[in-house]
């Protein structure tokens, strides 16, 4: 198994309430899932070849808790990696070289029974975590943005944390909202639904807490 590892910033936006009650080992709110995800790797390696500033997304649909699977999913990769880079990227992304349920991409790999064609593009992500503020496109493919929730009463930016000290996707995440916008292959709207804004460091053998 080659040894690779990533360290960057996550926006992931699913249509459950906020707070998502898959991160508690509950059934998602309206009974099915859907999201996007993108990262942006700050720095990165899998074996030689080097991932740093790249940036990788996905685009995915279960129709019930992801854990009973049937779910589809479409692989985003940045049109400036090369073709190593874009070998290596999908590896990681569909579990490989991964130990057994240690990432959140080796966990859902195995969930997934239609995987899309990857696409190759640019992808434009300015996001902020400690802000919990992101806006996420890929041309012609996605839009999405997140943003701080929000106190009903004042208005004022309200922050919530979720530390998941045995999760395979992060270990601090703050939690927004948001909303998206996808085409086809995978097309599916979410509105001011869950987000989450997290700093990302894992490896082969999962998250590094």
């Amino acid at each position: 198994m080659t040894e690779w590892t990533i360290k960057g910033r996550e926006f992931v936006h699913c249509n459950c309430a906020w707070g998502c009650p898959c991160q508690f080992n509950s059934l998602p709110t309206h009974g099915d899932c859907r999201a996007i995800a993108a990262i942006a790797i700050d720095e990165g390696f899998h074996g030689e070849t080097r991932l740093d500033g790249l940036r990788i997304g996905m685009i995915m649909s279960w129709p019930g808790a992801i854990h009973e699977g049937g779910g589809a999913v479409v692989p985003i990769v940045d049109e400036r990696a090369d073709e190593r880079q874009r070998e290596v990227l999908l590896r990681i992304m569909t579990g490989q070289d991964t130990a057994e349920g240690a990432t959140i991409f080796q966990v859902f790999s195995t969930t997934f029974d239609t995987v899309h064609d990857p696409v190759f593009a640019r992808i434009d992500l300015d996001l902020d975590v400690n802000a919990r503020e992101a806006t996420y496109t890929v041309p012609g493919l996605l839009e999405a943005r997140g943003e701080p929730l929000r106190n009903p009463v004042t208005g004022e930016a309200h922050r919530a944390r979720i530390h998941l000290p045995e999760g395979f996707e992060y270990d601090v995440c703050e939690v927004g909202r948001g909303w998206a916008e996808t085409r086809a292959p995978l097309a599916i709207t979410l509105a001011d639904s869950h987000a989450q804004f997290a700093e990302l460091h894992m490896n082969q053998d999962g998250v590094v807490h």
